[in-house]
């Protein structure tokens, strides 16, 4: 069979699958028994899949991926998600448009502890949101902040995507977590900026607080000393000892478990109840991640073991693009893949191509990786399907998806322009990844 066709028939065998509702990992699987039993010698090509799933996941480098997800679970379920957020939103209280302002800030603090875009965009979109639109707001200003900003857990530490981007592509996992912090905290305040001046330039977008109402400044600061800076430890506890280079991202992510489950006890916050409901839920999001690189452990080796890879890395040379046009060709099939598929179907279809490429083009790894991270993260924005305009939709459910489109399109915009400055100034996405070395 002709290269082309392999990769004809095993897109196509995904692309049904994705159509009729597959879950993202049986798609794959099913898609790799075909391709085993046809390029890999029919039982004998079953027999080596099996192998593969025993050998994906018995790689210590993905143990930070349960880790990260139990610090968000712990928070989240245990209240001190909310409570950070409240003490953020007094603190900001003279802020135009001060609402929309604590979704961005506390949306960033969320992410930057639980490494969940979903959860963050539930969260917020649940409670904030819909307490916006109840005051008057803007849907751009109600519904978009809290949109843009759960994607932000997509770059910031803890972010599970980012382990498994590194543990597929062999790319420095620590350098992809240390290097997500500017590009992440570069769209928050570009979120921050952009409410601000909406607020000021559109009175009508948000309401005016009543200054008489705001508490004094000592009233405002203590809940959030008591509730959001010792939090801070968990971010310093995941993030010090990689830079530090005293701990690698499966003891970082150990020692930011520990000091989400000790802030836990010290609020007293921790039940049973909720304890088994966190570990019950990590158990579930992290079984199925490991099915999906198992899935995708399999996938890449069909690929390259039928000649496909080899074959579409032929024609891609034949045209013989610069790095940097090689680079922009990468990200925008990812952007076109993220209007229409999920997060972690695009690496697994993408990274086999890709990554052979970038190594034979020379493209420096993390750099093109910590790029990848931002385009999938726009896929998360952006119309038809993107999976947090879905979770808005469900959250607020007297909104018309169009508005939710509209609501996103500034925040899509800004992450582009983003996008584009880490295409253009290299040594500001590595910035941080350099001081790792």
């Amino acid at each position: 069979m002709i290269w082309w066709q392999t990769l004809l028939l095993l897109i196509g065998l995904l692309a049904l699958q994705f159509a009729i509702g597959t879950p993202v990992a049986f798609a794959f699987l099913g898609a790799n028994l075909v391709g085993a039993w046809i390029f890999l010698g029919g039982e004998a090509g079953l027999m080596q899949l099996t192998r593969n799933a025993s050998l994906a996941v018995n790689s210590f480098a993905l143990a930070p991926i349960p880790l990260f997800i139990l610090m968000g679970e712990l928070l989240f379920h245990t209240g001190l998600a909310y409570r950070a957020i409240d003490a953020v939103e007094k603190l900001l209280v003279r802020l135009p448009a001060r609402l929309s302002c604590v979704s961005v800030v506390g949306g960033t603090a969320f992410a930057a502890l639980s490494g969940s875009s979903i959860a963050n965009t539930a969260m917020l979109g649940g409670t904030l949101s819909q307490e916006m639109i109840k005051r008057g707001y803007s849907t751009t200003l109600a519904l978009g902040p809290t949109m843009a900003v759960g994607g932000i857990a997509v770059l910031i530490p803890p972010s599970a995507l980012a382990v498994m981007l590194g543990s597929l592509s062999g790319i420095s996992i620590s350098q992809l977590l240390i290097g997500g912090i500017v590009p992440g905290l570069l769209m928050a305040v570009s979120f921050l900026a952009f409410v601000i001046i909406v607020a000021q330039m559109v009175p009508s977008s948000a309401p005016r607080e009543d200054v008489r109402t705001i508490p004094p400044l000592k009233e405002r600061i203590m809940p959030f000393v008591r509730d959001v800076l010792p939090l801070s430890g968990i971010f310093i506890a995941v993030v010090g000892g990689m830079l530090a280079g005293i701990a690698t991202p499966t003891e970082s992510a150990a020692l930011g478990s520990a000091a989400a489950l000790i802030a836990t006890i010290g609020y007293r916050t921790l039940t049973p109840a909720n304890f088994i409901k966190s570990m019950v839920e990590t158990a579930k999001v992290s079984i199925s991640i490991l099915f999906i690189i198992v899935a995708s452990t399999t996938f890449s080796q069909i690929l390259s073991f039928s000649g496909a890879t080899t074959g579409f890395i032929g024609l891609i040379e034949a045209f013989d693009p610069s790095p940097a046009i090689l680079v922009a060709m990468m990200l925008l099939i990812i952007l076109i893949l993220g209007c229409f598929i999920d997060q972690i179907s695009i690496m697994m279809i993408t990274l086999p191509f890709f990554m052979p490429l970038a190594q034979a083009a020379g493209v420096e790894p993390v750099w093109l990786g910590l790029m990848m991270l931002v385009a999938i993260e726009l896929g998360l924005l952006t119309p038809p399907f993107g999976i947090l305009l879905m979770v808005m939709q469900g959250v607020s459910r007297d909104t018309a998806l169009p508005k939710i489109y509209r609501a996103a399109a500034p925040f899509i915009l800004i992450e582009l322009v983003i996008l584009a400055l880490m295409f253009m100034a290299p040594d500001l996405t590595l910035l941080l990844p350099n001081l790792l070395k």
